[in-house]
């Protein structure tokens, strides 16, 4: 066992959680919120961004993706670049990103600007869910390390749920530039508490590129990462462009829109939490009602949402089934493959990164050629694919109970 150097505040072998300690694990959990967020922020500024800087709705997709496909590179290559670096380090270059970019995107006045701040985002993004994620036991040590686990995820599931609605309200009421703004501002006062509260990080190990298909080896979780990939590929295929449907299709003024995305969100805190009591008992099904409820959602708006109430009832539903997505899936792939996840962490998150960048680039291809309901339609399709790759475990389970051991 390696010991930390004379003089280090290594919080590694504390097992009695201080205020400092708590304070330190909330400043991770705080940049996993600004991170998400700020992911996702265009999605319900899309209207007024698009028509500020005088491009196509599908065009401004094109924000969502960039994040995603830059963080789908930067999964690996800082997982793998980061080596021996100090992970204190390495995660406040990653916050530093996430300043640059929405500075760079809030007083930007051109498109390649805007996809340049995305650019950078998606490094921190990418960086942050294979170093940040793993470093809560550190920052927060007590005998079961779930505490400091728990506060980072707890962030994450805030930015997936309230990020957007919250970014939208200052959209409407200070300009969409001015959520940006606040998003780097959030980042700036993380990167102080970092400075004042993270203690030297040493790595545990370095990961080698050769470390990385690891999942790839476990059956199970193949089948876990390719329904992975068909329902976050097909949410952000239809969701990314759900301001505008609601706008347009709906006929709700701006003010109505934000006040339904901070219904989805509020839903979305419930359906983490109903998410996470199925998942316990049975990942599987948790996995695969998750797809066929987000799926039937998108369905059920391209058919019915030019019903202002059918409208809200549907957004509401399809924020339930958005809040249990990130953790079914989770609690299926760390079942499936609980030792290879933590060397194939950065496999899974490139994958999702790269999901979430096709949908939002298909979906926004199909809002510009085919318009806003197929958009919903061919996104409800993907995501309810979901479902039989799931199904496909049972069949495995059959056959591998049959092998005699």
């Amino acid at each position: 066992m390696s010991t930390a150097p004379t003089g280090t505040a290594c919080l590694d072998s504390v097992l009695a959680p201080t205020v400092r300690h708590w304070l330190a694990a909330g400043s991770v959990g705080t940049a996993a919120f600004a991170l998400v967020t700020a992911e996702f922020l265009p999605v319900g500024l899309l209207p007024a961004m698009a028509a500020d800087i005088g491009i196509s709705e599908g065009q401004a997709g094109l924000m969502v993706t960039m994040a995603g496909v830059l963080g789908a590179l930067a999964a690996p290559s800082v997982t793998v670049g980061a080596g021996r670096l100090d992970r204190r380090n390495v995660l406040m270059v990653l916050v530093g990103l996430l300043v640059a970019s929405n500075l760079i995107v809030a007083l930007s006045t051109s498109y390649p600007l805007v996809l340049l701040g995305r650019l950078l985002l998606g490094i921190g993004v990418g960086g942050f869910w294979c170093i940040g994620v793993a470093i809560g036991p550190r920052v927060m040590p007590e005998p079961t390390g779930t505490r400091g686990t728990a506060i980072i995820f707890a962030g994450i599931s805030l930015g997936t749920v309230a990020g957007v609605p919250a970014g939208t309200f200052i959209g409407d009421v200070l300009g969409w530039r001015a959520a940006f703004a606040a998003a780097a501002g959030i980042g700036v006062a993380v990167l102080v508490a970092q400075a004042l509260l993270l203690p030297a990080l040493p790595p545990q190990r370095a990961i080698r590129w050769r470390d990385l298909p690891a999942l790839l080896h476990v059956p199970k979780a193949r089948i876990g990462l390719l329904a992975a990939f068909f329902m976050f590929g097909g949410q952000f295929f239809a969701y990314t462009y759900i301001a505008p449907y609601l706008v347009q299709i709906t006929g709700l003024g701006s003010g109505m829109v934000t006040g339904l995305l901070l219904a989805y969100g509020t839903a979305g805190f419930f359906g983490n939490v109903a998410g996470s009591w199925v998942a316990g008992k049975d990942a599987r099904t948790a996995v695969a009602a998750t797809a066929l409820v987000l799926g039937a959602s998108a369905l059920a708006l391209a058919a019915f949402g030019a019903i202002p109430m059918a409208a809200i009832a549907i957004i509401v539903v399809w924020g339930l089934a958005f809040g249990a997505l990130p953790i079914a899936t989770q609690t299926f792939m760390f079942r499936a493959a609980s030792e290879a996840l933590e060397t194939g962490a950065a496999l899974l998150v490139s994958l999702i990164q790269v999901a979430i960048a096709l949908g939002a680039t298909v979906g926004g291809l199909t809002v510009d050629g085919l318009g806003l309901v197929s958009t919903m339609v061919a996104g409800g399709i993907v995501m309810m694919l979901g479902a039989p790759v799931i199904a496909m475990l049972g069949r495995e389970r059959s056959a591998a109970a049959a092998v005699p051991h």
